[in-house]
């Protein structure tokens, strides 16, 4: 035996070695590994906690099973398993509840751990892992690699989906049983892939009415044939309604009914908030009594009617964090289907238990999403007025789930009458990428300004900034002077790794500044970049952009810029926010931030 059992108390031994404990940890590590279900939890951990290390641990006599993870290195990753000696969760076993440690080397119980300098444990949070007896079989655990103070929605998250992998080890339990208890764990083996299916649909999405609808189109596929999902995050404010039926042809119906009960207060939404407000499934048999005695609008009555009102269920959607009901799922099955099952019921409500961590999840989103983008606003220019010069340009933050990134234009005039204009793009889509972006808009200036070396020259000087400061930037840019020429204006500019410039002519044409490619910003010192020039008549217009606007994973960046030229061509004679509006409606699918500065030149 690994672990040296006089190294610890007879209370631990006991709880360690309960054989009603390990009966059910042997039935859990007996299928097969590694296992997706538990695999998902332990990403949705690293996402949701932002963890290096999501774990799901079994916790055996001799031995931690590693049923799930995320992050943890090889060899353990492969084996999945290692010994007690190297487990912190056999800890919450014998404590009997959650251990939060904010550094596992100050505890008296867990400095001597192999597993701090094997794979660089640091900070530990684990939730228990429970049996249907409610013993702790094992833990759902977040590991950092530095020190950490957990925060308490962090820990409240972690709680939450404990709470969930020890619904799924209940199922595999009962699944584990005799006859009639394996045909039960069959029907819960399907209702573990609903609610695993469930659980990846809506971490999927940041929108709440999107995971509404698709909660409702996985809930009528396997557990119901139609239902309706509302949500108010507000107690007294309106309800969000979605209603979703198994059959397409009611699509119409369902529709006008989720319409009707965000306004019908008395009729079926009135259920959904009871069951809200009280905090508890409700299930019963006979859903036509309940369509006589509380639905009470005509309309809604008879659209319930087609749909089919018999046995029916409704369960509350709960906030893990902020622990109260946010809404309610009503489930119908048609009057010639049977009633909802007690098992059914439990998945039901582990249901409205995930499309709740889904709500909080999107409104931590939100929240952080608005920070970012508002303090990405705050840092963009406002552009100078110049004789001769015309500047426009637009900011837009991505619109399909990525957070506000770090793209960026500036545009200031030299105590020499020259123009430095620039477009940048820090890599992330955060918080984080919007401040660097700050950090390197605010050193673009602090650099160039006063200075009259060419743009390659300015970007070494900004290479060498970044380097010896240690601003964690990775950025791609193009810097340019505009200078007033003989003939026009004269213009240099440097590109490092970003899409090339484009210069409408005033004939109509438009060329595409391609340059031999040159690194990023932000990496180590290199050899001089270069500046190129070009002279161009007065009555171009020249677009800087970011990759926002031309990169599409479908096709290839030429495709993109093309479209920017025939966008440019078209509307050659437009006024300038015009042109800007017609080159944002040509960006593919707005799965990226764009930021674009058209400067036209008199």
């Amino acid at each position: 035996m690994v672990l040296q059992w006089d190294l610890i108390g007879e209370a631990e031994r006991r709880v360690l070695a309960d054989p009603l404990r390990l009966r059910s940890v042997r039935r859990l590590i007996g299928g097969p590994l590694p296992d997706e279900a538990f695999d998902r939890v332990a990403m949705l951990v690293r996402k949701l906690v932002d963890a290096p290390m999501g774990v799901v641990c079994l916790v055996d006599l001799d031995r931690q099973v590693l049923a799930g993870q995320v992050g943890v290195p090889d060899p353990l990753a492969s084996t999945r398993e290692m010994p007690l000696t190297h487990s912190f969760s056999r800890h919450v076993v014998t404590a009997g509840e959650m251990q939060v440690v904010s550094d596992v080397r100050s505890d008296p119980r867990m400095r001597d751990n192999p597993a701090i300098a094997e794979i660089g444990a640091i900070a530990y949070a684990g939730a228990p892992i429970t049996d249907p007896d409610g013993l702790i079989v094992g833990t759902l655990c977040a590991v950092d690699h530095e020190p950490r103070v957990w925060t308490p929605s962090e820990i409240a998250l972690l709680s939450e989906l404990a709470a969930v992998c020890s619904s799924e080890v209940c199922l595999r339990i009962a699944r584990a049983a005799a006859d009639e208890a394996r045909r039960t764990a069959e029907s819960a083996h399907q209702q573990l892939e609903l609610l695993a299916e469930l659980t990846e649909s809506l971490a999927a999405t940041m929108d709440v009415e999107e995971a509404m609808r698709r909660l409702g189109g996985i809930v009528t596929s396997r557990l119901a044939d139609w239902c309706v999902v509302a949500i108010a995050d507000d107690p007294g404010g309106p309800a969000s309604v979605v209603a979703t039926h198994r059959d397409p042809e009611r699509a119409t119906d369902m529709g006008r009914l989720a319409a009707l009960a965000d306004f019908a207060r008395d009729d079926l939404r009135s259920m959904l908030l009871a069951v809200r407000r009280g905090g508890r499934p409700f299930r019963s048999g006979d859903g036509a009594a309940d369509l006589r005695s509380r639905i009470a609008d005509t309309e809604l009555a008879e659209i319930t009617t087609r749909a089919g009102f018999g046995a029916s269920l409704i369960v509350p959607i709960s906030s893990p964090v902020r622990r109260r009901a946010l809404g309610a799922v009503l489930l119908v099955n048609h009057p010639e289907r049977r009633g909802f099952t007690a098992a059914e019921e439990w998945t039901a409500a582990e249901i409205g238990r995930r499309a709740g961590l889904a709500v909080e999840n999107s409104r931590l989103y939100r929240e952080q999403r608005h920070v970012a983008e508002v303090l990405q606003r705050s840092m963009l220019t406002d552009l100078p007025e110049i004789p001769g010069v015309e500047l426009h340009a637009r900011y837009l933050p991505a619109q399909d789930g990525a957070a506000v990134g770090g793209d960026w234009y500036d545009a200031f005039v030299q105590p020499d009458g020259s123009v430095i204009v620039a477009v940048g793009d820090v890599s992330g889509h955060d918080i984080e990428a919007a401040a660097t972006m700050g950090q390197l808009r605010n050193l673009v200036r602090g650099d160039a300004y006063g200075r009259d070396e060419e743009p390659g020259a300015l970007l070494t000087a900004l290479d060498n900034t970044l380097h010896g400061l240690r601003v964690p930037a990775s950025a791609t840019m193009v810097l340019a002077r505009v200078r007033k020429s003989a003939t026009g204006y004269a213009i240099g500019f440097g590109n490092a790794g970003h899409p090339p410039p484009l210069l409408l002519l005033p004939d109509g044409s438009v060329q595409v500044w391609w340059v031999p490619p040159e690194p990023l910003l932000g990496l180590p010192p290199r050899e001089p970049r270069s500046t190129d020039h070009r002279d161009v008549p007065p009555g171009s217009t020249l677009l800087l952009y970011t990759d926002g606007l031309v990169e599409d994973r479908d096709q290839f960046l030429d495709d993109g810029i093309d479209r920017l030229s025939a966008v440019l061509r078209t509307y050659a004679g437009s006024p300038g926010d015009e042109l800007c509006t017609r080159l944002l409606e040509v960006a593919p699918h707005r799965s990226d931030d764009i930021a674009l500065l058209l400067v036209r030149l008199g």
